[in-house]
């Protein structure tokens, strides 16, 4: 067995893709084997420096993947954001350090480009709060009982002169990209989508052989503005007295307006055959259960945490953000990996922030894994501070700080990556 120290951790090049891909599959316990079309489109996507490998003996062990981003933080400014993906090791290759060695290189050089954060979706939660990230978002998921939902079937259209229209994928790369700017301007914790992302979510760029076509369905206002889109799939399930009994499964759905919102929910629950509408990944706080005339239809059968943050720059992450109130708040953050930890007095009010270095005494003592955690707005000081996760040095910290951070909408991340 080779040490940990024979195992050299480095940048992986382009012509090492394919042992790299093979590594990736085996580690999310997919079939090792790479197909041209999966490594034809890992290759749109390679950037030098940015794909990282461990090799033991030649063979590439451990994978990890970052990218360019923008993150949307309170209040609607773009952060520069190293987006953090594609992170296995190898069975054969646990408990090493691999990742370790990896995140350490990625983390340095993402505060040496300027990035404001670092983000993640995490596979598995014990992982990453060593290394300063914070869960900062929860999907929650909607399984909604049509029949139960108290729609009238007889329904042809939205009430509001808006209509519904299914399109094409080439649809979507035309009418998409500015549909997701808007969203992610009012929307916490949404994230940049680049041209590569809407060519490989539309199937144009396929890194699976087994892609299958999905229905789209563009949701125009009265002046026919596009407010909204909908990716959806259905199955094919029948009962044996021959009733349908299909489900559909939304991949995404997006609307600028409640309006939007409302008009494509409905239209999924009129679909022909259709009893139930999963509603894949939505903010917790969605609006989709009260757009029903009995919100009942529609539970929630999975809720967990999502997006996952690492402050890198306190300063410019605290500046960037709006808040709710006025205060001033010194926040003692602990980071055992450097580039958080520090001392630092922020002075909030609905005009704008500031922070800065101090010496002042701390009014809240927290990890940089707990500051990420309340950047975004979803979490509780006080709810952290209840499990010990928090300290305060002045009473009633705590409940400033929830006044200050807090958001009214909860921040969601519409995307996995």
């Amino acid at each position: 067995m080779s040490s940990s120290t024979d195992i050299d951790v480095r940048p992986v090049t382009e012509d090492e893709l394919p042992d790299w891909e093979r590594a990736v599959n085996t580690g999310f316990l997919r079939s090792p084997a790479v197909g041209e079309e999966q490594l034809a489109a890992r290759r749109h996507r390679f950037v030098p420096g940015r794909v990282q490998g461990a090799f033991d003996g030649g063979r590439c062990v451990a994978t990890f993947r970052s990218f360019a981003q923008e993150l949307t933080a309170v209040g609607g400014a773009f952060v520069p954001a190293a987006a953090i993906s594609h992170v296995t090791v190898t069975p054969t290759h646990r408990r090493r350090g691999l990742l370790t060695r990896m995140m350490t290189r990625e983390l340095t050089a993402a505060r040496e480009r300027g990035d404001v954060v670092a983000t993640l979706i995490a596979a598995e939660y014990p992982i990453y709060g060593r290394y300063g990230f914070g869960p900062a978002t929860t999907t929650a998921e909607w399984t909604v009982d049509v029949p139960r939902a108290g729609l009238d079937p007889r329904r042809t259209g939205p009430a509001d002169g808006g209509r519904v229209d299914l399109v094409d994928g080439a649809d979507v790369r035309r009418l998409g990209p500015a549909l997701h700017e808007r969203l992610r301007r009012d929307r916490p914790g949404a994230v940049s989508r680049d041209a590569l992302w809407w060519r490989t979510h539309t199937g144009e760029l396929r890194f699976e052989a087994s892609w299958t076509e999905p229905f789209h369905a563009v949701y125009r206002s009265a002046d026919g503005e596009v407010e909204g889109m909908a990716t959806y799939r259905a199955d094919d399930t029948w009962g044996d007295a021959k009733q349908p009994l299909n489900t559909a499964s939304v991949d995404r759905l997006i609307g600028v307006t409640p309006a939007a919102e409302r008009a494509l929910w409905h239209f999924l629950c009129s679909i022909d055959w259709v009893v139930t509408v999963r509603s894949g990944s939505r903010a917790p706080d969605d609006l989709l259960p009260h757009l029903l005339p009995d919100p009942r239809a529609a539970r929630i059968t999975r809720q967990a945490d999502w997006l996952w943050v690492r402050v890198l720059d306190v300063v410019r992450a605290l500046e960037a953000r709006t808040y709710g109130g006025q205060g001033t708040l010194v926040l003692e953050v602990v980071d055992a990996a450097g580039p958080a930890g520090g001392r630092w007095r922020l002075e909030a009010s609905a005009e704008g922030a500031s922070c800065r270095a101090t010496a002042e005494g701390a009014d809240l003592v927290l990890g940089a894994g707990e500051l990420s955690r309340l950047w975004l707005g979803d979490e509780s000081a006080v709810r952290l501070a209840a499990l010990g996760l928090v300290r305060e040095e002045r009473a009633g910290a705590a409940r400033l700080a929830d006044a200050l951070l807090r958001t009214s909408r909860r921040p969601w991340c519409p995307d996995m990556f």
